[in-house]
C-alpha cells in the first residue's frame, strides 16, 4: 500500500508518520512540498504519487486569526480537502481527514453524537464543517475523525501552555466555562490506523473517554507534574478572541469503541 501523508510538521502529523509505516510505504509532505492551499499543487502531488491511502493532517489551526485571514482559513480546511477527496475518488484512494468539535454550538449538554447537526459559531468551525462536506460530496472512500483539545511534545498547544507555568511553578488562570475532551496526539495516530486496519469508512467522533473543563484539565497536568503551581478558575470573557467557541463540545466516543471493539481510554489516563 502507498500512503500519502499531509501535515507531517504537525503534532497530529509528526505522530501519523512514525504510526503509518506499520501499513505500508510512506511518503510524507510538508507545507512546503505540499501547500493546501494551492490546488494545482495537490492535483500534480497525488497523480504523482499515486496513493492507495491518503491522510489529510495539514489545517489552518489559528481558531482567532481565521476571524481576519478568511480566505487563507478556507483554502486550506474547505477547498483543499475537497480536492484530494476528488483526486482520491478519481484513483480508488481512501482519504482520512480530521475534524474538529468546534462544528457544534455548545447548546446541548450530553455528549453529541454523529447524528447531531453541526452548527459552528466561528469561521475556523465553518470552514472544518465545509471540509467534512466537500469530502462527503465527492464520492470518495472516506473517513472523517472529529476530535477535540488536540494536545502532545509538538507545537504550541494548551498543555505546553501549562507544562511551562507549572514547571517554573508559575501561577495560573484557565477557564472553567469551556468543556470538551482533551486528546493526545498519540491517541489519535494510533486509533486512527486502527481503524484504517479494520476498513471503517464514515465520520466518527475519535476522543478519549470524558470530559474537561481547561480549568480541570490545567490541575491535573500541574498534579502530574509535581508542580506547585496554583491553578485558580476563570471565565472566557476574561481572555476575549475574536472567534467564539462553544462551552460544551464533548462528543460521544461509543460508535468508534464498538468498532473497535474495546473501550477507549479515559482522558486522564493519557500522556503526551
Amino acid at each position: 500500500m502507498r500512503i500519502l501523508l499531509t501535515g507531517r510538521n504537525g503534532q497530529v502529523g509528526w505522530e501519523l508518520e512514525r504510526t503509518l509505516p506499520a501499513l505500508g510505504e510512506l511518503i510524507a509532505t510538508d507545507r512546503q512540498t505540499l501547500n493546501l492551499a494551492d490546488p494545482v499543487a495537490i492535483r500534480r502531488t497525488v497523480r504523482e504519487v499515486k496513493p492507495d491511502l491518503i491522510v489529510n493532517a495539514a489545517a489552518y489551526t489559528a481558531v482567532d486569526r481565521a476571524e481576519s485571514e478568511r480566505d487563507a482559513a478556507t483554502q486550506v480546511n474547505a477547498v483543499g480537502p475537497g480536492v484530494l477527496a476528488e483526486e482520491a475518488k478519481r484513483l480508488g484512494a481512501l482519504l482520512v481527514h480530521y475534524s474538529t468539535d468546534y462544528v457544534f454550538d455548545g447548546e446541548k449538554r450530553s455528549p453529541y453524537l454523529e447524528t447531531d447537526t453541526p452548527n459552528p459559531l466561528s469561521h475556523y468551525a465553518f470552514t472544518k464543517l465545509e471540509g467534512e462536506r466537500a469530502v462527503s460530496a465527492s464520492g470518495c472512500r472516506h473517513l472523517i475523525l472529529r476530535t477535540s483539545w488536540v494536545y502532545g511534545p509538538r507545537a504550541s498547544n494548551f498543555y505546553q501552555i501549562i507544562r511551562k507555568k507549572a514547571e517554573a511553578n508559575e501561577p495560573m488562570q484557565m477557564v472553567d466555562d469551556q468543556t470538551s475532551v482533551p486528546t493526545t496526539s498519540a491517541f489519535l495516530a494510533g486509533h486512527t490506523v486502527s481503524l484504517i486496519e479494520k476498513s471503517v469508512t464514515g465520520l466518527f467522533h475519535l476522543v478519549p473517554t470524558g470530559a474537561a473543563t481547561r480549568f480541570e484539565f490545567a490541575r491535573e497536568v500541574v498534579k502530574a507534574l509535581g508542580s506547585r503551581s496554583s491553578v485558580e478558575p476563570a471565565k472566557s470573557a476574561d481572555f476575549p478572541g475574536a472567534a467564539r467557541r462553544p462551552a460544551y463540545s464533548v462528543m460521544d466516543n461509543r460508535t468508534v469503541a464498538g468498532m473497535l471493539g474495546q473501550s477507549l481510554p479515559h482522558w486522564r489516563d493519557l500522556r503526551p
